[in-house]
Parts: structure tokens; sequence; C-alpha cells
């Protein structure tokens, strides 16, 4: 069966901003599409912070506006109402990365449920997202993955770890959000999923709470979605099942290389995207027993899992299925597909500039790296400012 959903029309894709807005997202693209100035831009960021040089307006009002929602929690409600008025979804991510210390995972972990909180009253947030080296520390998970022997110490923090996943989960299933936990390196990701697996054994009996995160760029990730699916059905609990690509193979494949290990991502792009493709055909066709999030910019794989609802006779607007992107990227699938009434959720950051800049470096470098991203984000919105052009 075809689906009947396009890609094509910007004028939905754009229809949120203004002309100003489109043309400060066209001068941000086009210094993002250039390598060297990305890259030459990202040292200045770095160095201007670390010396206290005062350049966080130029920050807040550039690539910052274009990929975060504000720097506190209220901050975001204009983002959150303006994409609510197009049929489209928030979740609020607290864009903290990389190791803090213990006291700075517990302030990490209160503004997650402070999210939760707001979102229980809010029906535009319906999910909740973490990422777990914002509250853990990612040497000791990785630690624990290699098998060696914790101390005293590590095993307290390990306890605290746990304690604070449990209560977001828990804060979640009392509130009715949905909870996504981020993936991470591979080298540290198998305690993560042990410990979500908990998770969703405890909380996900009625429908599916807690959602573990898949990067289908890595070898054997269709057959670990397939081993989740079934623990789920043997023990009676649901599965949640986010599905992205990934974002860290350069580093993993220098990584596997400098120590001698077999490189954990797929060969080529044109593998993954069979990975990624097939685990939507699985999920949807496990429906009854899987939720699934598609964290997808490809739009091959978003087309498809149109087709799939359709070929399995599911409402557009089924509560098991939905599509995502992240704020300020790929607008010409989200809101095409929220307009044509699929479950659609941004994926909206917010922190303080200095906790937020690891995120806006990564997305700046993603968009450089990954092919054809900015130059496609370019091409879209010069179709758009060309076309507003000619009315």
């Amino acid at each position: 069966m075809k689906s009947n959903i396009s890609f094509a029309d910007t004028s939905i894709a754009f229809s949120y901003k203004s002309d100003k807005e489109l043309k400060k997202s066209y001068f941000l693209f086009s210094s993002i599409n250039n390598p060297i100035l990305s890259k030459l831009g990202a040292n200045i960021v770095k160095f201007a912070l670390k010396v206290k040089i005062p350049i966080k307006g130029i920050i807040r009002n550039t690539v910052f506006q274009q990929f975060c929602g504000g720097e506190s929690i209220n901050q975001c409600d204009a983002t959150i109402k303006k994409l609510a008025n197009y049929n489209i979804k928030t979740i609020l991510d607290y864009a903290a990365e990389g190791d803090q210390g213990e006291s700075n995972y517990n302030i990490a972990t209160g503004e997650i449920l402070k999210i939760i909180e707001k979102a229980a009253s809010n029906l535009n947030i319906p999910f909740c997202v973490f990422k777990p080296t914002g509250i853990g520390s990612k040497d000791l998970l990785e630690k624990i993955q290699l098998e060696k022997e914790l101390n005293n110490h590590e095993k307290e923090e390990f306890e605290a770890v746990r304690h604070r996943y449990d209560a977001i989960a828990k804060a979640c299933f009392e509130k009715g959000i949905q909870l996504y936990v981020d993936s991470e390196d591979s080298f540290y990701q198998d305690p993560i999923d042990d410990l979500v697996y908990e998770l969703m054994e405890k909380y996900n009996r009625v429908h599916a709470v807690v959602f573990n995160t898949y990067q289908m760029y890595r070898k054997g990730m269709l057959e670990n979605l397939k081993v989740a699916s079934e623990m789920g059905r043997k023990r009676g609990y649901y599965v949640g099942a986010k599905l992205v690509r990934g974002a860290y193979m350069e580093k993993e494949r220098e990584r596997a290389e400098e120590k001698g290990y077999q490189d954990p991502i797929m060969p080529d792009k044109e593998s993954t995207d069979r990975q990624y493709d097939d685990a939507l055909r699985y999920c949807v066709e496990n429906i009854d027993n899987i939720e699934l999030c598609s964290g997808s910019h490809n739009e091959n794989s978003n087309y498809l899992l149109t087709e799939l609802i359709l070929k399995h006779n599911l409402a557009k607007d089924d509560k098991r299925i939905y599509f995502a992107q992240l704020f300020g990227m790929s607008d010409h699938i989200s809101f095409n597909l929220a307009n044509a009434g699929y479950n659609v959720v941004k994926y909206v950051p917010y922190g303080p500039i200095e906790t937020v800049m690891p995120y806006l470096l990564r997305r700046a470098e993603e968009n450089t790296s990954i092919a054809g991203q900015s130059s496609r984000e370019l091409e879209l919105i010069t179709k758009e400012l060309k076309r507003r052009k000619a009315r």
C-alpha cells in the first residue's frame, strides 16, 4: 500500500516561521554547511566561553534559538504553544551531557522531575527524556560493562544511579507520562540497557511507560530488539522502543581501532538503513506488545512507517506510534506528518547556555558530518524563501 504523504511542501514545513526567522535559519545553516567555517566557529565559541568573553547574546540569538526552547522550563512555553498550534507535541530535554559529578547528577535529576510535573498538567508534553551520562558516571558504567569488581564507593555510586533511574520512572508512571531513556556509546551501553529493562518490567505492565533507545547503526541491534520483545512477552510487560540511527559513529570506530576490538558499527549507510527499516517493520508487526517512537530524520524511513501504518490498518494517530525529530531540524518531515494527522513530537532541549553548549556543538558537528544534512536544510529553506518572494 502506498502512502500519500509528501515531504515536499515547504509552505507547511515552515508555516511557523516568519520571514525574518527563516532568513536567520538560512544564515545559520549556510555557516554550518561550510565545514571549515563551522569548525572555526565552534573553536571560537569554546575559547570565548572559557575565557569569559561576553558572547552569550550572539549564541542565544543564533544557534541556541534554532535548536533550543529556552534557558529554563518556563522559557520553553512559547515554543511548546507554537508547536501545539500545528499538532506537534513537545519533549522537554534538559540538555546536560557528560560527566558532571554527583551533585550535578542530582541537580539534573531534580530538573527532570520538574519536567514531569510540568508535563502532568500539559497535554502537549506527553513524554520525558533523560541522557544517562547526565545523571551517572560513564566511567562507572564502563567498568561495570567490563565486569570489573567495584569498590564500596563505586557500589554506592551505582546504587545512587539506580535510584535516580527509578525515581524518574516512578514519577512518570504516577503522572501518566512516558519516559525515553537516551542511548550512549556502545562500550558502556549494556548496564544502561539492564537498568532500563528492570524499569520496563516494573512499570510497563499496562502499557509502555519506559522506552529504551536502539541505535540501529550498531551491529546486532535488530536482534537485541527482538530479544527484548520476546523477554517482554515472557515476563508480561510491554516494550517501549525508540529507534534512532545513532550519533557516535566516528568516535566508536576510532576507539575500536585504537583498542583493537571489532568495529561495533554497521559497515555502511545502506546496511544501517536496512536494519532501521527492518526494525520499523518488526515493531509494527508486533504492535500488540511494542510501543514505537521512530526518531528519524530520514525521509524514506518516515515514509515507510506511514506505509506500515496503512498496511496494518492502524489509525494515523494510534497512540502506540510516534514520529520524532529534533527541534530546529527536518521541519519538512515533522510538520507535513503532523498536518496529515500522524503523531509527531519534537525534542526541545533547554538549559543555561554553558550547560547546553556540548549539545549545540554536537548538533553543528552532526549537521556538518552527516552527508547532506545541512545541505538539505539549506535547500528547503531556500525553496521556501523563493516561494514567499514569488507570492
